[in-house]
């Protein structure tokens, strides 16, 4: 697996870090496969929770982002981007603003038909199902990584 910030669309992996701006450790991850679904999750600093994520980077994946489907699992991270909407959806999503060191911004939860305002310091902005990022346990200041396949495992 390699990190890169400059991403392509496709599947990828979204490592959720502690709070505290902790960067990645060498404590073994937890797959989000053994997480309890409906509780939170207490993440220690430098161990990182997995997620599947899907990255929509070009103007038509962005565009069409969650639209049409009746669940997400994981997450669908939006880049570059500012702001969501929730028009034509069919469920509430949990929305993250994140800075161009993928720090979460801000959290908030949209319910379906209704347009977010714009964050200044948004780079990157990250879908996921209602109440998925409370047991991820997100919240500003909390530090993401997306590590993508190798160029060559696609």
């Amino acid at each position: 697996m390699a990190i890169r910030r400059h991403w392509t669309d496709g599947e990828a992996t979204l490592k959720v870090y502690g709070p505290s701006g902790a960067g990645p450790g060498t404590r073994p991850e937890v797959p989000l496969a053994e997480v309890a679904p409906g509780v939170p999750l207490e993440v220690p600093p430098g161990v990182p929770l997995e997620v599947p994520l899907e990255i929509a980077a070009s103007y038509r994946a962005r565009t069409r982002g969650l639209l049409g489907r009746d669940q997400i699992t994981g997450a669908l991270l939006l880049t570059p981007a500012a702001s969501v909407h929730t028009f034509r959806m069919r469920f509430p999503i949990d929305v993250a603003h994140l800075d161009r060191n993928l720090t979460v911004i801000a959290v908030t939860t949209m319910p379906p038909g209704r347009l977010g305002l714009p964050r200044l310091r948004s780079r990157h902005v990250l879908e996921a199902a209602a109440g998925a990022m409370t047991e991820w346990n997100l919240r500003p200041g909390t530090r993401l990584e997306v590590e993508t396949p190798e160029r060559g495992d696609r």
